[in-house]
Order: structure tokens, then C-alpha cells, then sequence
């Protein structure tokens, strides 16, 4: 027996008694899984060079109950990887090594969510990534963490490049199994066609044995070699006490296998050695298969987030510091060039240049950006170098918000899947009970019990039910992921089946159907005042009235002063008040100033306009009329929802002749104008209470109250960020277009579903009785139940042309 070191203690023990991590390259050999997780905390925190130093010493290995995972509970560990959630519970995103099929996210889901203090368990079935919420008080990290080491199972911290290493790994060794079982399958082929060439012509029987031997030597590496991931998830499944898949194949093989060697040494049966080399082949070469599809729906969301830079220049008087971008606090002063990737929110302060959104925003054409314009983590400088002032800390900057989206929409599950899941929990067991069933019945019916099994392993095989539980979670990865591409990002999974479902689209008017930026077209001063004070005032708001003033007034005056307010006071929906140098300012619409007792009468040609009127001590001083322009592309996708069957609603808080105007520009038939926030909520209430499912588009902080109302609430990405963080879907071009294509997604991700969950109910419904009557063997039935997986894959995948169909 050859021996090899322990990476960690240095002591020497057989080759076969040692656990390999193929999480490092080369891979790694531990005696104990105590002496692993030491190695592992020591690399993480760079300490690797203790093993240089260490030399040729020995340790003595850390003891199980006290190996690496008390390094979850410490200070440093806390801080890095786990995250406080609104309710005040802990959260953290783990990868779970050793999944290899969606029985096994179901075993460590089931045994999870059993565990007292835990909160939530989500784990993504394509990336094997984790989502735990857990409260402190009840149950430490750590006793997650064994419990899941307890069923078989492995974790460590998120981290996008660990991950594509160990997804690597994986790769490799599945890659490596695989050749042994395509290897001893050609062989096996050859050896069984001679079998059967025999059967008809005559073959000595001492012949014959040693072409049964030959296939006993070639399908017993494919059973415990390729076949180990079966063994080890159905000895797991049944510790605790469920039936998965991998039970089913295992079983299956396992059974063919021992009936063979029966037959083989008594020479009173047909042996079945090249079923058990193929049942365990064509099941592991699906099993391959499925891996690398879903790895290329995944790379798409794992490329969104792992480009970012660590590091940025921070600019301080005169010198240039590099520093990580965790450490860049607000305010500081943040150092680009050509070719960089902005790693956090600013606003330029030096400079002017082009940049990239594709990134953010799908649109593949360059903006300009000028001194005092914000800039978005994720853009790319593209021609200059330029200095800007940080406005967001790094984890709170766009990019890394999109990035936490994406990841928590992967691991969240729609009803639909929650439903086939717990289907398929059933079916394991239902199998077993209808194999057991025939063998029972077919050797009564036959006397044979060579016969009995032999179907009732073919009952076992192809009844699989990883067709069934592949059915959502692919369909709605590849969908999440052709979204993303398309800058539409949806908070959740399921958000892509309830959007599916909604028959009524409302849409503020301003900022989602129009630009947002509204122009002043005519104007009016009733006495002569400085302006600088009504600058001051309309620089305070935020509304894109009071904004569009704001341009004109820098456009059109000279000489404006810097003032500062006092007692500024927000007036919702309506204008802000304030005091500058003693004089009390009112700006706003007609019904603030109406409510402070100031008469106002339109001049002529101000009724299609919208309206901004502005006070001195309760004197009317001036009028601004302005009109919006509608975004590009609004009305022809407008038209294009309708045809979708949705019923579009345009709600306003503008005045009636403005919003009838944009309505019938777009061909909206039903739209409120003049509205409150409140009144805006209400009426999406009522729409719900009729029984319409209700999608809401908005922008502004006035928005958010009807988009709290909605089923689902879409924000338009250069909306405010109130806006933003109580959506369900966030469009970051902030295009109508975005708006229709998202529904497309939607809609087309739920109808794949429903395809794959019918084509895995037909498949089932089919075969099974077919294997039952005896009419399919254990190859074909093997070779039946991978390819049912990989239809449901490949008809997932035609998601990603959808958007060039419609």
C-alpha cells in the first residue's frame, strides 16, 4: 500500500484513508476533516506560509469536535462574511459542497429548516449557494455548520472566485468518473455483443464465463467509482431518513449488480454486468451534462459580479493612495482612468469623459460625463481621467446593490417550484413501493424471480425524479440570467411566476413614460425679485419640476448668488416652503399656493403645461410652464404590452390637461389625473380588489407608497433610491422597452415551466407502466431517464431566444 502525508500534520498515513479537497489546485490530502478545517482557516486568512516554516515538523491532529468550525463564531469572521437582516436576524451566504442533484438542496433544506433558531434556508440548486437566516440567540453558526457536515455535506463563505474554483474541481472530477464509465462501457458493448452473437450460434460455457468475468471486472469500477456520488447521497438521504433520487439509482444498479454475481458463480441465470456499467454511465453522463448547462446559465450572473476592482486611487491634497474599496468612506476624493471600472458611486469633481453602462444598463453606446454629473459603479472610463467625489460607501454603491440582487433572486424559490419540490419528496417513495409491487406480482405471475427483479429494477431506473425537480429552478436561472444581460433585474425568482400572472400594468406618468426632465417652454415674472432666492429653493427639492426650473434659471440668469435656506419644509406632492434672508419662499403647484391663501390665474397658453409657481411673503412672483417630453420608444411599447393582453392604467399627480395629453399621445384609454401618493395607493387597492393582479411602474418617492400597493413594483433605475429598495424588479436602463421585455421574460419563463413540469408528469405517466409491464430493461430505462433530464434543460434554455422571437 503506497503512504502519503496529511497536507496539514505532516503525518503519514494509506493513500486510500485519506479525504481529498479538490477545492485547491493541485488537489489537497487530509487525514480527518479536523486537520482540513485548519488548513482551510489558515489559508483563508493567508497564513499559508506556516506550512513553510513548519518544515519537516509533525503536529498532532485537531480532534473533530474541536476542528474549524469554532472559527464561525469568532469577531473577524462575523464581521466579514455576516450581514444583519431588517428584522434583526443573521444572515450569511455559504457554499454547500457535494450537491449534485436537487435531492440533495432538498435533504439539506429539510434538515435545516428542523433545526430551532433557524429562520430561512434557500439554496440554489445551480450554483449550490446558500442563503441562511438564523437567530443568534437560538443556535450558533457553527452548529450550522456541523449539522451540515453531519449529512455528508460541506460549507464555507460565498466568495465568487473560491466558488468557480471549487465549481472547477468539480468539474474535473466528474470529467475524470465519467471516462472510467465510458471506458467500461465501450468495452462492455464489445463483450456483450459477443455474448449474444453466442446465444444464437453456440458458446462454450467456459467461454462464456470468462466473458462474464471480464464484464464483472469492467462494471465494478463503474459502480463504485462513478457511481460513488449515488451511494453517498442515498446513505445520507437514508440517516436521515428520506429516499432520493440517488437512493433510486444506487438501488437499482446495486441490486442488477448482486443478481449478477449470483448468476455468474451459480450459473442458473443470464448475468446483467452490462446494464449495471450502462445504468451507471448513461445516468452520470446526464448528470455531466446537466452540470455544464446550468453552469453556462449561471455564468452570466457569476461574470455580472466578479470583474469588480478591490482597490482604487484615493486623491489626498497631493497625494494618490491605494487603497481596498471597502475601506472608501463618503466624501472622499476617488482617482479613475481609461479603462477603469468605477467601483463606487460618486460625483465628478475634476474632468470629463466617456463611459460605458452596458454593464449596468444593457445600452452599448458611451455617455459623456461632466463635472458635477454622477457617475454609477459598474461604468467604465472609457477615454480620460477624471476625479470624483464618493457618494456611497462601496457596499451601498449601485453595482454592489445589483450584484446582492442577482444572488439573492438565484437562491429565492417561486411557489411553482416549492410545489414540484415537494412532489418529488413524495415520488421517491412511491417508486419504491410500485417496484416492489411488480417484483412481487411478476414472480408470482412467472414463477421467476430473475424475472420479478429484473423488471422491478427497471421500475426503479426509469422513474426518476430529477426531470421533475429540474422543471423551475433552470428555467428560472436562464430567465434571471437573460434579464440581467437586458439591465432587468428581478429581486426574486418567484417574482418572475407572480409577474407572469398579472393582467394590469399601471405607470406613473412622470419619469416612466416621459423623461423626467421637463423642460420650461414659457414663463412669466409678475414683479422683479432676485432670483437667487428662488434658485436656492428649487435646488432644494428633488422633483423634476422643480429641478427643470432650477436648469432654466442657471441657463437664462447671469449673476446667481449663493443663498441659504432655513426652515426648509417639504410639502408632499405639492411644493416646498422656506426662509431666505427674513423673506418667507413658497414654490410648488397651483394647490399649494392656493392652500396659502394666493389667488393664481393661468395666462394663455400655459394649460397644456405643467405648472410651478413661486411666492414671496404670500405675493405671487412668478409663473414656469413646462413641458415633458416621452421617452424613446414609449409608444410603440405601449402598444406592444397591450397586444400581451395587459390592461394599461397612467396615473399623475399633474393637472388633468396634461396628463389627457400624454395619454393620448401613447394611446392609454384609462388615467387619473391631479392625484396624492395616498390616492394613487388607494386606487391600485381598488384594482386589487376587483381581482386584477397588478404591476406597478414608478420612479419617485411619491411613487412609493402605490408601489407598496402593487403585486409587483418596478422601478425605473435612475429613480429615487426609496424607490428602488421597495421594488421587486429594478430596470436599470430605465426604458419603456426594458418594461416590455421583462414581461416577455416573465411570461416566457413560466410558460417553460409548465412545459417542463407537463413533459416530466407525460414521462412519468408513460414509462412507468411500461416498465412495469415488463416491456423496457434496465438499459433502456437508464438511457430513457438521462435523456428525460436533459429535455427539460435544453427546453429551458430556449428562453435565451425569446427576446429575438418577440
Amino acid at each position: 500500500m503506497s503512504k502519503q502525508r496529511c497536507d496539514h500534520c505532516h503525518l503519514e498515513y494509506e493513500t486510500s484513508m485519506l479525504l481529498p479537497d479538490t477545492s485547491f489546485n493541485p488537489p489537497k490530502f487530509f487525514c480527518c476533516k479536523g486537520c482540513q478545517g485548519v488548513f482551510h482557516l489558515l489559508s483563508d486568512e493567508g497564513l499559508s506560509t506556516f506550512y513553510t516554516k513548519m518544515g519537516e515538523t509533525t503536529l498532532t491532529p485537531p480532534k473533530a469536535t474541536l476542528d474549524d468550525v469554532n472559527r464561525f463564531d469568532l469577531d473577524g469572521f462575523v464581521s466579514k462574511y455576516v450581514k444583519k437582516s431588517k428584522e434583526g436576524f443573521s444572515e450569511i451566504a455559504l457554499i454547500i459542497e457535494g450537491i449534485h442533484c436537487s435531492a440533495c438542496v432538498w435533504l439539506n433544506e429539510k434538515v435545516l429548516s428542523r433545526q430551532e433558531g433557524i429562520v430561512e434556508v434557500s439554496i440554489s440548486y445551480t450554483n449550490h449557494k446558500a442563503k441562511i437566516v438564523w437567530d443568534e440567540s437560538l443556535i450558533k453558526l457553527s452548529e450550522i455548520i456541523e449539522t451540515i457536515r453531519s449529512i455528508g455535506y460541506n460549507a464555507y463563505p460565498y466568495d465568487p472566485k473560491s466558488g468557480e474554483e471549487r465549481a472547477t474541481a468539480q468539474r474535473r472530477e466528474y470529467y475524470s468518473k465519467l471516462l472510467v464509465g465510458i471506458f467500461a462501457t465501450m468495452n462492455v458493448m464489445w463483450i456483450a455483443i459477443a455474448q449474444y452473437a453466442g446465444y444464437f450460434t453456440g458458446m462454450q460455457s467456459n467461454i462464456k464465463n470468462i466473458l462474464n468475468f471480464a464484464e464483472f471486472v469492467l462494471a465494478t469500477p463503474t459502480l463504485f467509482y462513478t457511481g460513488s456520488v449515488y451511494f453517498k447521497g442515498a446513505y445520507y438521504g437514508i440517516k436521515h431518513r428520506y429516499i432520493t433520487m440517488d437512493f433510486l439509482v444506487a438501488t437499482g444498479a446495486t441490486l442488477t449488480y448482486i443478481f449478477s454475481l449470483y448468476a455468474m458463480f451459480s450459473h442458473n441465470a443470464e448475468v446483467y454486468f452490462d446494464s449495471v456499467t450502462m445504468i451507471v454511465t448513461f445516468v452520470f453522463a446526464g448528470k455531466y451534462l446537466e452540470v455544464l448547462t446550468k453552469k453556462k446559465a449561471v455564468d452570466t450572473l457569476d461574470a455580472f459580479g466578479s470583474s469588480m476592482p478591490t482597490e482604487v486611487t484615493l486623491i489626498k491634497g497631493d497625494e494618490k493612495i491605494l487603497t481596498s474599496v471597502e475601506s472608501v468612506e463618503i466624501g472622499e476624493i476617488i482617482e479613475v482612468r481609461a479603462g477603469d471600472k468605477v467601483a463606487i458611486d460618486g460625483v465628478i469633481t475634476e474632468g470629463e469623459g466617456s463611459f460605458d453602462l452596458s454593464r449596468l444598463n444593457g445600452e452599448s453606446i458611451p455617455i459623456l460625463a461632466q463635472k458635477g454629473d454622477k457617475i454609477l459603479s459598474g461604468s467604465i472610463c472609457l477615454d480620460s481621467v477624471i476625479h470624483y467625489q464618493a457618494t456611497n460607501t462601496f457596499s451601498s454603491s449601485m453595482f454592489s446593490k445589483l450584484v446582492c440582487l442577482l444572488e439573492d433572486a438565484m437562491n429565492k424559490k417561486p411557489k411553482i417550484e416549492k410545489l414540484a419540490n415537494q412532489i418529488s419528496g413524495y415520488f421517491s417513495r412511491t417508486i419504491l413501493l410500485l417496484a416492489f409491487s411488480t417484483l412481487l406480482f411478476w414472480f408470482y405471475q412467472s414463477g421467476s424471480f430473475e424475472k420479478g427483479l429484473i423488471i422491478a429494477i427497471s421500475v426503479i431506473v426509469i422513474a426518476c425524479p430529477c426531470a421533475l425537480s429540474l422543471a423551475t429552478p433552470v428555467a428560472t436561472i436562464v430567465g434571471i440570467g437573460l434579464a440581467a444581460k437586458k439591465g432587468i433585474l428581478f429581486k426574486e425568482a418567484g417574482f418572475l411566476e407572480s409577474m407572469a400572472k398579472c393582467n394590469t400594468l399601471v405607470l406613473d406618468k412622470t419619469g416612466t413614460i416621459t423623461k423626467g426632465k421637463p423642460e420650461v417652454v414659457m414663463y412669466e415674472y409678475a414683479y422683479t425679485f432676485d432670483r437667487s432666492l428662488l434658485y436656492a429653493l428649487v435646488n432644494s427639492s428633488n422633483h423634476p419640476i422643480s429641478q427643470g426650473v432650477a436648469r432654466f434659471l442657471k441657463e437664462d440668469e447671469t449673476t446667481l448668488h449663493v443663498k441659504s435656506l432655513e426652515q426648509i419644509k417639504t410639502v408632499e406632492a405639492k411644493g416646498v416652503r422656506a426662509i431666505a434672508e427674513g423673506y418667507e419662499l413658497l414654490g410648488g403647484n397651483a394647490k399649494m399656493m392656493e392652500e396659502a391663501g394666493i389667488e393664481v390665474l393661468l395666462p394663455k397658453g400655459f394649460e397644456s403645461l405643467s405648472h410651478y409657481f413661486f411666492a414671496i411673503d404670500g405675493k405671487l412672483m412668478a409663473i414656469f410652464g413646462l413641458k415633458d417630453a416621452l421617452k424613446e420608444g414609449a409608444k410603440e411599447s405601449i402598444e406592444a404590452l397591450k397586444a400581451l393582453g395587459l390592461e394599461i392604467v397612467m396615473l399623475s399627480g399633474d393637472h388633468a390637461k396634461v396628463t389627457q395629453e400624454i395619454a393620448e399621445e401613447v394611446g392609454i384609454k384609462t388615467y387619473e389625473a391631479g392625484l396624492f401618493p395616498h390616492e394613487k395607493a388607494a386606487y391600485i387597492e381598488t384594482l386589487r380588489q376587483k381581482g386584477q393582479r397588478v404591476v406597478m411602474a414608478g420612479d419617485g418617492i411619491n411613487d412609493t407608497l402605490a408601489l407598496s400597493q402593487s403585486e409587483i413594483a418596478i422601478a425605473m433605475g435612475n429613480g429615487a433610491d426609496v424607490a428602488v429598495d421597495i421594488s421587486d424588479i429594478v430596470l436599470t436602463n430605465d426604458s419603456m422597452q426594458s418594461l416590455y421585455e421583462a414581461f416577455v421574460i416573465a411570461k416566457a419563463s413560466l410558460r417553460v415551466v409548465k412545459e417542463n413540469l407537463f413533459f416530466s408528469l407525460l414521462y412519468n405517466i408513460v414509462t412507468i407502466p411500461l416498465a412495469m409491464s415488463g416491456h423496457v430493461i434496465p438499459l433502456f430505462a437508464a438511457l430513457s431517464m438521462s435523456l428525460s433530464s436533459l429535455v427539460v434543460v435544453g427546453n429551458s434554455m430556449r428562453i435565451k431566444n425569446v427576446l429575438k422571437r418577440s
